[in-house]
């Protein structure tokens, strides 16, 4: 039987000759193996067209030729049929599953060859019993590895001859993503651990090792690993086709991590604007934990855009990123009447803390501002829905926890609330804001507070602002703040809550509130003007009220059964009906007068126009109700092996609530407010609805009157207002097996849905980023993608939303639907490779169609192609783009976009 390990020393070999190492039954000793020309005869009693034949040059050209040397560790090695040892040739042959293992190197193939004289080894394959090689040769030094036809290596000077070689090089993990580079060289020599030579090569990231769909062909190049490929002439082949896509020197970085460089630019042409470069610019590493990218474009007709895109983060302490977009947009040529020259900005901060970071302050940044007409008129127009997104909104705070007790919360932010319709700009720099927890003084910390007295409690909240109102002429500017309101708001709520008869909750409380302003406003009649002056006065003002409350609620529950036998076993109506009483007095020392011109006393307050207007004029004494509605069904499973009934919503919500003020002298009954919401289709359907109802009736002028509808020939209730929202959602996974995730393909690349105008279903269409460093950072697994939807399953992946929106308004009789629409949006999958997608809708009051885009997608496995029109409308627009999926090499692209 043959020996499967032994371990010598070549020292012990030269002194002792031959010897058979591991002879088989009935076997004669081998010739000797021969060196003739580039070829290795194997010994006669083995079928030499079993052995792949392993190249090597001629002594006297030898690269690898060393003095004979003593190495200076033991050598392991093994083999599964035979090991032969031959002192002519100083040769050991190892044959079927040979290994070899020395230092950090460890070799493997069929048949092992090695020179003890040299210090050489020559590894290659051999042929089964159909006559097909197998056992490639596999080489690893350290984390390097190759896996070639044949290979010879010398152990002094560590160089090695490789044929047919195949290595993967990961690049990447910067905003680039991460990568591999696969390389195949028809013959390789191995200079040191750094450096390979490499001659008529191909370089790919396709997973497809025998057949890459795309790959680069260089003649000669020489390999840094993990750094780089610097290659002389290089042109691209698709489908082994040779492109006239072809560079005389070409330079491939493969460093892993992030490293600056310059980012390819996309060319065209825009019959407004002329020719044109996109998103040309540099990227640049500033860290280990924060990186920058700066591009822009440039149009001959002068006009131009700068981007900076940063993103960083710190693992346990926080993450975050910034990005700013500038633009100065040039209409026409200059000299030209419809010449214009305008300039647009966005900037969009974010930024979170890792709660472990700071268990006592928080600081927390979500920003987007800039120029109401951005998305409308921005030079790449890549966020499609956020054309349809109305509001920018952005808030920047720090909070900060004084644990000690009584415990107390202080937060500094700043907001911003910026109308794009109206290019109307609301903002507070900053916002102050301290609160103390509720002291209980007649309970103990710790105890458990009962009845009425140990649950009275208290606390302070105080509320301080600098609010600003302005435009999108004045942001930025001095005159931003000339309308600037500035005042403090001091509160303590006193309650406390006690039971009655068991089943009645009851709450009572009062709260105080102290009002300052830093500036307010006195009003006077101007006889000679015939008109009232405004003035303004500065300095400190305040004013105090105060207000008391109490309610009472419950809780009912009512259970109907219709026995275990039933499909519906029963049915469970919850109310929460609840009574509130609230009085606050009138605060008329706060209150002028002056005379106008007709002679009528007029009263007003300083306060009026202030940050917290002016106290209330008049007593309020007012009651109101509410009742809450829950109902739900106990629905024996479909499953007959489930044991236990499951719960079903029938109306998650159905709340009314009206009110009646007894101070009034008149309209005392508040309209009566209904809402609601439920779930149906197991889910699939959401529907929310509300409405208005009013007791009372409205003359000619549409102005209510102290007159019941129902005494004026109408119904007991007048519809006011009414909503209806109906959302629907559904998959090819309603239809079959659970999934409690989707899986990402059906939802499309995150990448390319990135922002869909602050909707996450894409009823407003999907954008395309432009401006997006990588085509897509990572590539389907073709064997996950062969068995979970081949590509003519039963099963094809379509996922379908529906959203219906209607809004009625008849405060003042008119009797019509502000709004009316319903939108939709679809993607299906009809090969694991072809994906399609549309969104669309129609708005009934305007009579015409929403946004409307249809998508198209392509997987066409190294590459992606994708387009994208939106065929009529506004923004009516197409977008086509072609290019390889990794980020290595994203810059082979090709796209092209209607301006």
């Amino acid at each position: 039987m043959p020996c499967h390990q032994h371990t010598i020393l070549f020292l012990f070999v030269l002194l002792y000759g031959v010897l058979p190492l591991c002879a088989q039954e009935g076997r004669t000793l081998p010739l000797p193996i021969k060196a003739e020309k580039d070829t290795i005869i194997a010994p006669l009693f083995l079928d030499a067209s079993r052995i792949d034949s392993i190249k090597v040059d001629s002594a006297q050209n030898d690269s690898t030729k060393n003095k004979p040397s003593i190495l200076p560790e033991t050598i392991k090695y093994k083999a599964k049929d035979s090991i032969k040892l031959n002192q002519k040739e100083h040769t050991i042959y190892l044959y079927n599953e040979a290994e070899i293992y020395y230092q950090d190197i460890e070799l493997k193939a069929g048949i092992i060859v090695m020179d003890y004289l040299k210090n050489e080894v020559y590894a290659g394959r051999i042929k089964d019993s159909l006559g097909n090689y197998t056992q490639m040769p596999f080489f690893k030094q350290g984390e390097k590895e190759v896996i070639p036809d044949s290979i010879r290596f010398n152990f002094d000077t560590q160089k090695a001859l490789i044929w047919n070689s195949r290595t993967e090089q990961q690049a990447g993990l910067g905003q680039l993503g991460s990568d591999i580079m696969r390389v195949y060289a028809q013959v390789t020599k191995k200079e040191n651990d750094s450096v390979y030579f490499l001659s008529e090569a191909k370089l790919t990231t396709s997973k497809d090792t025998i057949d890459p769909d795309y790959y680069i062909r260089v003649r000669k190049a020489k390999l840094i690993p993990k750094k780089k490929v610097i290659a002389g002439f290089s042109n691209l082949y698709i489908a082994d086709i040779p492109t006239p896509i072809a560079l005389p020197f070409a330079y491939f970085p493969l460093t892993v991590g992030q490293t600056a460089g310059l980012l390819m630019p996309t060319f065209g042409n825009d019959p407004d604007k002329g020719y044109f470069f996109q998103n040309a610019g540099y990227y640049l590493p500033i860290s280990d934990y924060a990186d920058l990218a700066l591009t822009g474009d440039l149009y001959t007709n002068g006009s131009y855009g700068i981007r900076m895109q940063s993103a960083y983060a710190k693992r346990y302490r926080y993450s975050g990123n910034i990005n700013f977009r500038y633009e100065n947009l040039v209409t026409s040529q200059l000299g030209f009447s419809d010449y214009a020259r305008s300039s647009i900005y966005n900037l969009q901060i974010s930024h979170s803390q890792d709660q472990k970071a700071s268990p006592n302050s928080q600081f927390s940044a979500s920003v987007n501002l800039g120029s109401s007409s951005y998305y409308r008129n921005s030079l790449l127009q890549q966020n499609l829905p956020s054309t349809q997104n109305n509001t920018l909104s952005s808030s920047i705070s720090y909070s900060k926890t004084f644990p000690a007790y009584p415990s107390v919360n202080m937060s500094l932010a700043a907001t911003h609330s910026q109308n794009t319709n109206t290019e109307s700009i609301e903002m507070t720099l900053p916002t102050i804001q301290a609160s103390m927890e509720r002291i209980f003084p007649f309970a103990k910390r710790d105890g458990i507070k009962k009845g009425m007295i140990q649950n009275i409690n208290f606390q302070y909240n105080v509320n301080a602002q600098n609010k600003l109102s302005t435009n999108d002429d004045d942001f930025l500017t001095s005159r931003m703040f000339d309308d600037a309101q500035v005042g403090a708001k001091h509160s303590i709520p006193l309650s406390t809550n006690f039971k009655i008869a068991k089943f009645f909750s009851v709450t009572v409380g009062a709260n105080y509130n102290d009002v300052w302003a830093l500036e307010t406003f006195g009003q006077r009649f101007d006889d000679e003007e015939n008109e009232v002056v405004t003035d303004t006065l500065s300095g400190f003002a305040r004013y105090n009220t105060y207000n008391f409350s109490a309610s009472v609620g419950t809780t009912l529950y009512g259970t109907f059964n219709f026995g275990e036998d039933n499909r519906i076993q029963a049915i469970r109506h919850v109310m929460r009906p609840s009574l509130s009483y609230g009085y606050a007095p009138s605060f008329e020392q706060f209150y002028d007068e002056y005379i106008d011109g007709d002679g009528e006393v007029v009263q007003y307050s300083k306060f009026q126009g202030t940050l917290n207007g002016a106290p209330s004029l008049g007593q309020s004494n007012s009651l109101s109700f509410s009742l809450a509605n829950t109902l739900e069904a106990k629905v024996r499973s479909r499953d007959s092996t489930g044991t236990e009934p499951k719960k079903v919503s029938i109306l998650s919500n159905f709340n009314i609530s009206t009110g009646y003020n007894m101070e009034a002298d008149s309209l005392r009954l508040s309209p009566l407010s209904l809402n609601g919401g439920t779930s149906i289709l197991d889910n699939k359907m959401s529907i929310n609805f509300s409405a208005g109802l009013d007791p009372y009736a409205v003359d000619n002028n549409g102005t209510r009157i102290n007159t019941f509808n129902i005494d004026n020939g109408g119904s007991l209730f007048r519809l006011t207002n009414a909503n209806l929202n109906v959302g629907y959602s559904i998959s090819n996974e309603t239809f079959g097996k659970k999934s409690g995730e989707k899986r990402k393909e059906d939802l499309g690349n995150d990448d390319y849905v990135a922002q869909s105008g602050g909707r996450t279903d894409g009823l407003f269409g999907r954008a395309n980023d432009f401006n997006s460093l990588g085509s897509d950072n990572g590539e389907k697994d073709k064997d996950e993608q062969d068995v979970e939807n081949p590509i003519y399953a039963t099963t094809i992946p379509w996922d379908f939303r529906l959203a219906y929106s209607a809004t009625y308004s008849n405060a003042s009789q008119q009797n019509e639907f502000s709004s009316h629409s319903l939108m939709f949006s679809g993607d299906i999958s009809l090969t694991p490779s072809w994906k399609v997608g549309v969104s669309s809708g129609y708005d009934f009051k305007n009579k015409g169609f929403t946004l409307t885009q249809l998508r198209f997608e392509r997987d066409l496995k190294s590459f992606a192609l994708r387009f994208n029109w939106t065929p009529f409308g506004v923004y009516e627009r197409w977008y086509f783009f072609i290019g390889i999926k990794s980020s290595i090499l994203s810059d082979l692209k090709w796209d092209k976009s209607s301006q």
